[in-house]
């Protein structure tokens, strides 16, 4: 079994090619990125072949995922605020760099490679409801949140177009190892991790109400590995998350209690595009994958800590 990962020396791609590369059903692990965020030493130690190229380019993409099984489509520009500022840029790498890897997908093999993407659960955006179901209107406030709802609605459509094998998952918050600080677009758990381990203020955009289902990012990865490995589809959207949901607040007193200390914050204004509160219905998702057991958020975050303080 051959398995391209594009965007596979990413923070989510490096841990998954090192979970795709540890089961015996896979031969092949490719991680392919054109390294704008993506980091050649996050494969280090990982049996897997890094291709630098872009998924913008189709003849690249062509040539990588030639005779693959599956693909898993990682590869996005993924900040919101990022998106907010400049967006083209966003659009182009997530609706039209997946529209190309799908294309490369039906060429791979006879009948398509398995193709599995990576959508966002912001998605539901403004929506309020609580949890958040796959069947719930989508209602996105950023351009990120549309380009990756322009992500599952072509996977999903080339799916039942062209009877290509998908399974389009919805992230929740993944953080964990790997995952950078040092750029301004960097997630909220890195962030925080960064700031305590250098004795800096923690900096909260609103009042730290707001609330995530965090979700650690080696159970996603043992996730997507399963849905390769057993060819796992679905024509529907599915959420790739536990239902759990954690205030940025909650996270700060979780560092807290593992570092043994008081941690400094600093509340900033709320940022454009971001939503108040998220939390996910995992019903769909307990269906297909049933037995998976979530790393906790205390326990993600001591792995991400530990991580993050071997690195200092």
């Amino acid at each position: 079994m051959r398995v391209i990962v594009t965007g596979g020396a990413g923070f989510i791609g490096a841990n998954l090619c090192g979970a795709l590369a540890a089961h015996p059903a896979i031969d092949t692990v490719v991680a392919f990125d054109d390294l704008s965020t993506g980091r050649r030493e996050n494969l280090h130690g990982v049996n897997a072949e890094l291709v630098v190229g872009t998924i913008l380019d189709p003849e690249a993409l062509a040539t990588v995922c030639a005779g693959a099984h599956a693909i898993v489509h990682l590869a996005a520009i993924g900040s919101v605020p990022r998106s907010v500022a400049d967006p083209l840029p966003t659009h182009f790498a997530n609706a039209t760099g997946t529209v190309n890897v799908l294309q490369a997908a039906r060429e791979a093999t006879t009948g398509g490679a398995q193709v599995v993407v990576a959508g966002s659960s912001s998605v539901y955006g403004a929506n309020p409801a609580l949890p958040k179901h796959e069947d719930l209107a989508t209602r996105p406030l950023s351009p990120y949140a549309a380009s990756k709802l322009a992500t599952e609605a072509y996977a999903l459509a080339w799916a039942a177009s062209y009877q290509l094998p998908v399974m389009s998952f919805r992230f929740f918050n993944v953080f964990g190892p790997l995952q950078p600080a040092d750029h301004a677009y960097a997630a909220v758990v890195p962030r925080f991790v960064a700031a305590a381990l250098a004795g800096q203020p923690l900096t909260v955009h609103g009042d730290g109400t707001q609330s995530r289902d965090f979700t650690y990012v080696g159970t996603v990865a043992g996730v997507i590995t399963d849905a390769v490995v057993r060819r796992v589809t679905s024509l529907e959207p599915v959420n790739l998350a536990f239902g759990t949901r954690h205030t940025l607040l909650q996270v700060i007193e979780l560092l807290e209690q593992q570092l043994g200390r008081t941690l400094d914050v600093q509340f900033e204004p709320t940022r454009a595009g971001d939503i108040a509160h998220s939390q996910a219905a995992h019903h769909r998702l307990d269906a297909l994958f049933p037995g998976v057991v979530p790393v906790s958020l205390a326990d993600g975050l001591r792995a991400t800590v530990q991580w993050m303080a071997g690195r200092v």
